[in-house]
């Protein structure tokens, strides 16, 4: 296999939020491509000159960026003028799939199940809207950046005092950002390889939500999988998650968060096109439970470029 690939540039780190989880991605799928006997280097945008990436001979990219720069159709977009394959995406799905927004619209044109939404520009912001905005979306609301990832920037608001501080935090992030109907009940993902659902993860926290907190820094965050799922339950959600992914018009590899609300109404979040890839993220647990092993599943995704 490593015949196969020539030379491959991971790339990794780059400038936006999620730096460092991008860091740490990048240097698990980095080492099981050496271990594979991959010719693979790292690349960082942020401190490299990725000009020279085809001058140094590259002849496909594994991307592990996370977030804008890496997860929005930039780098994509790049490495198609350069003529180098690579991981994932492509750059109208990656971009669509950085913005929330759009692709809570997209979702919602192709009869999708999704939370009642609202945008806020900031330029536009009228903070004496507040309590009109939290009425017309049920009185309580999670607060979101559109091109953030890894729960940056995220708040519960309840109350006009928390929505107008949630969103000046939020602000600090983004210009642009949605606000949702908030869903109280169990958090689920799909992780999608070669356009197929993994088997289900369910994220439990005691956190208000599975924040950046629950996801990189708690002991305490479960993640159960299988997810406890009836069989026909499991069918439907599978279903939902191969068609939200498709709707985008993503390839390859990515992941398709829900919620479940007390009802058992499945509601979509968002599509991740560059999802975590450290060993302990959800994508590789997913890929685990179902007899891939880390290092196969990086081969897996590479092969896509072939």
């Amino acid at each position: 296999m490593a015949i196969n690939f020539g030379k491959v540039a991971v790339l990794l780190g780059g400038n936006s939020a999620e730096r460092e989880v991008s860091l740490k991605s990048g240097k698990a799928v980095l080492d099981a491509l050496i271990r594979k006997g991959v010719d693979a280097h790292p690349i960082d945008p942020k401190i490299d000159d990725i000009s020279k990436i085809k001058s140094l001979g590259f002849d496909r990219a594994f991307i592990v960026l996370h977030g804008r720069g890496g997860e929005d159709g930039t780098i994509q977009g790049f490495l198609n003028t350069l003529n180098i394959p690579f991981t994932g995406s492509d750059v109208s799905s990656s971009a669509i799939g950085m913005d929330k927004a759009k692709t809570k619209q997209i979702w919602q044109s192709c009869q999708l199940p999704t939370a009642n939404y609202q945008i806020i520009i900031k330029d536009n912001f009228d903070p004496t809207t507040v309590s009109d905005i939290l009425n017309r979306l049920s009185g309580c609301v999670m607060v979101k950046p559109v091109h953030e990832g890894s729960s940056i920037g995220m708040a519960k608001a309840d109350t006009p005092e928390q929505l107008v501080d949630a969103l000046n935090e939020a602000f600090k992030f983004d210009h642009k950002v949605l606000l949702e109907s908030w869903i109280t009940g169990d958090e689920f993902t799909v992780s999608i390889l070669n356009g197929k659902a993994l088997p289900a993860i369910s994220m439990k926290t005691n956190n208000v939500f599975y924040d950046y907190q629950a996801k990189y820094q708690s002991t305490e965050t479960q993640y159960l999988c299988p997810c406890g799922l009836a069989e026909d339950e499991l069918t439907t959600l599978n279903q939902l998650a191969e068609e939200a992914f498709k709707a985008i018009g993503c390839v390859g590899w990515g992941r398709v968060d829900f919620m479940r609300d007390k009802n058992n109404n499945w509601f979509l979040l968002e599509v991740n096109t560059v999802p975590g890839m450290t060993e302990t993220s959800l994508v590789p647990k997913a890929a685990k439970e179902a007899g891939i092993s880390f290092d196969q599943l990086v081969l897996d995704i590479l092969e896509q470029t072939l």
